[in-house]
């Protein structure tokens, strides 16, 4: 589909969970004391984020998820963003509203007056840089059809799209709206898959969605092979290129160090990583994606989408954390890139 961005009023707008980040450092003992196996994600319930919450030592707060980085990301290029997610009206959703606010990104959601308390992922960090994660989706899970502001959607030129949040009803019947509202106005529909476990429940359905509702697909190589079920990346790749032939659609393809491959129609491109010291590979995919989109929503040629991508991307590698430490726009301007 054909984007009319000119008259946008925001960019790019995401949906997805909306977590506040909550990180403590935390010694060996500590997670062995609590049965946190080291260096994992684990889903838990309320009382036990409750519990470890109050255990925990100072502790850094700040707004979090991966569409919500994304959008922090491309406000840091200088680009428009807004967020839409659900929290409640508790402390925590305080702190996430406030602290993306403050990144440059619009965030009008409005938090839910009961019901689960707002999501958080409480994160140890350990001496030797380990991050275990405990995760409690709370508020986020519960987004619905009526939580998508179809103004906004309407007046950005791509909505993006969270694959962790495909996983209740209400929010696949969220996502279906803003796709459908998004193309109404002649915007784009951008998708990300996520994490390979996401794309082991809902295969058919991310198919589905990447084939009929999708205008640009994310994935690493690990999401792409289980996609399309096969062993190897060139098979995946000749499967994806043949439905984005047939759709006109795009996907970025991730491959970490091998950097990314964009398939435009029936174009392949393909973009080297940018040089770093990897120190936390935490937010690599969600920088990407907001350097990509910036460059879509700009007009630029999809290797050029790829390379500011890439550029973001080994920002978010060179530090502990999911968000950008430098300004985005400055690193894509001394790489030379419009």
């Amino acid at each position: 589909m054909a984007p009319t961005a000119g008259d946008a009023r925001f960019d790019v707008c995401g949906i997805g969970n909306a977590l506040v980040d909550v990180l403590a450092r935390a010694d060996d003992a500590f997670l062995a004391a609590h049965a946190l196996a080291k260096g994992t994600m684990s889903l838990i319930d309320e009382e036990r984020a409750d519990a470890l919450y109050a255990l925990m030592g100072p502790a850094v707060e700040r707004s979090g998820g991966s569409a919500a980085n994304t959008m922090v990301g491309i406000a840091s290029l200088g680009g428009r963003s807004a967020y839409i997610g659900r929290v409640r009206d508790d402390q925590l959703g305080a702190v996430f509203r406030h602290d993306i606010r403050a990144a440059g990104v619009a965030f009008d959601s409005a938090a839910a007056t009961s019901g689960p308390a707002t999501g958080r992922s409480l994160i140890f960090v350990t001496p030797d840089a380990h991050r275990t994660m405990q995760t409690y989706l709370g508020a986020a899970n519960g987004l619905t059809p009526d939580d998508v502001d179809a103004d906004v959607v309407a007046a950005s030129g791509i909505v993006y799209l969270e694959g962790y949040l495909w996983d209740p009803p209400a929010a696949k019947e969220a996502f279906l709206k803003a796709a459908r509202v998004a193309h109404e106005a002649g915007r784009r529909v951008a998708l990300t898959l996520s994490d390979p476990f996401c794309v082991e429940r809902y295969r058919e359905e991310f198919l589905d969605l990447a084939r009929n509702h999708v205008d640009v697909l994310f994935a690493n190589e690990q999401e792409l092979l289980s996609l399309y079920r096969v062993e190897s990346f060139d098979d995946a790749l000749q499967r994806v290129r043949a439905d984005a032939a047939r759709t006109g659609a795009m996907a970025a393809l991730t491959r970490s160090e091998k950097g990314s491959v964009v398939v435009a129609g029936d174009e392949v491109h393909v973009v080297d990583a940018e040089p770093a010291e990897v120190v936390d590979t935490t937010g690599a995919g969600d920088l990407y994606a907001a350097g990509f989109l910036h460059g879509l929503a700009r007009g630029l040629p999809p290797a050029a989408c790829g390379r500011i991508g890439a550029i973001a991307a080994a920002e978010a590698i060179s530090h502990f954390g999911a968000r950008p430490e430098r300004p985005l726009a400055a690193l894509v301007a001394a790489a030379g890139v419009a």
